[in-house]
């Protein structure tokens, strides 16, 4: 099956599943078709799903992530020893584990196609990821707590896995609890990489983007944890990963500093 029709595939499996999609109507173009899968992958709830689909939806989603193009941590440089900085695509990452800022119901965003990285992770890992989250979060029985951190397959993405994160959200004035907080995100992330026995952990910049954590703060924060946290860890490498210019520029100061 071309790529193109593995799209359609998928596209109409999930047009339907659900009896108030039939009206929809599948776009020409090839990028408003990725745009509509990914907006059904975003609103589909944590429901069982065939194997069939599974099979197109993973050779789908590899050669999809092949063409944005793979970049492994072992190419990397690090700024200093044991910490990295990356500017990229955190989902075309190969690492043992990249960090997701995740909300409390830790089943990713259900918003289409928004820009969160939550959103990113959750569409290129595929549908098992919400349901791997889901069986978490029916064992708890209860919200995911700000600064707790679960560990699940990572299934079509490059790296091994995804460590989910409950950030800090920001509505006002940044609190002492906030900051520690946020700190608390980090040891908990670190500590599930060195649980799981992980060797390479990538971090998105938690909570500094729908949560409003401002960026020099969090940044700080990020640096002094991880920096403190790895002097007495077996993990090997921990790379910073960051998508704007303005947080590159952030980190690049406090670590050349550091």
């Amino acid at each position: 099956m071309a790529q193109e029709e593995r799209l359609k595939y998928l596209i109409n499996y999930l047009l339907n599943e659900q009896p108030e999609y039939s009206n929809i109507n599948i776009p020409e173009s090839l990028e408003d078709k990725k745009q509509l899968l990914r907006s059904l992958m975003n609103v589909r709830p944590p429901s069982d799903i065939s194997q069939e689909f599974l099979l197109v939806q993973n050779q789908y989603l590899s050669q999809e992530i092949i063409k944005k193009g793979i970049t492994n941590v072992n190419d990397l440089t690090p700024i200093k020893e044991k910490i990295y900085l990356w500017q990229g695509d955190i989902t075309t990452l190969r690492c043992d584990a990249i960090v997701s800022a995740a909300n409390n119901r830790l089943l990713g965003c259900f918003v289409p196609c928004h820009e969160c990285i939550d959103n990113a992770i959750h569409t290129y890992a595929g549908i098992q990821l919400r349901l791997a989250c889901d069986k978490i979060m029916k064992s708890k029985n209860s919200f995911a707590g700000t600064g707790s951190a679960e560990i699940t397959q990572a299934y079509n993405l490059p790296s091994d896995y995804i460590i989910h994160t409950v950030g800090p959200i920001i509505n006002s004035k940044l609190t002492q609890n906030d900051c520690l907080l946020l700190k608390l995100c980090y040891q908990s992330c670190l500590n599930a990489a060195e649980k799981n026995n992980l060797k390479s952990i990538a971090f998105c910049c938690i909570s500094t983007g729908e949560y409003h954590f401002p960026n020099q703060r969090a940044a700080e924060i990020a640096v002094k944890t991880v920096s403190e946290f790895i002097q007495y860890s077996n993990i090997e490498r921990v790379i910073f990963n960051v998508f704007k210019d303005k947080d590159y520029e952030i980190y690049r100061k406090l670590l050349q500093t550091n």
